[in-house]
């Protein structure tokens, strides 16, 4: 017997807590449009005033990396050693580096 899926689609929903801190993921809601994804965002999300800012994206744009490309995609960074940020001082009074 095959069952329809009868949900709305799903949708991930990213929250910054505060202005110049990144948005982080915070759960998923299952929404018709972006503008109801955003409504339920808040209702679910934001109740107690957490945050300054919501983004909603559809979870079906999200394309993730395979596991077994691991080597091809970050093990060429390990040589540039540049890239670590152990060369660099942070200056005083800098926030949210």
């Amino acid at each position: 017997m095959k069952t329809e899926d009868n949900q709305l689609d799903l949708w991930e929903v990213f929250i910054q807590s505060k202005s110049g801190l990144p948005h982080i993921h915070s759960g998923s809601v299952h929404a018709s449009d972006v503008k109801m994804a955003m409504q339920n965002a808040r209702d679910i999300y934001t109740r107690r005033g957490e945050g300054t800012s919501i983004w909603v994206v559809p979870s079906k744009a999200i394309k993730a990396s395979n596991p077994d490309d691991n080597d091809m995609l970050f093990d060429p960074s390990n040589d540039k050693i540049y890239r670590h940020p152990t060369f660099y001082i942070m200056p005083e009074g800098a926030k949210n580096i």
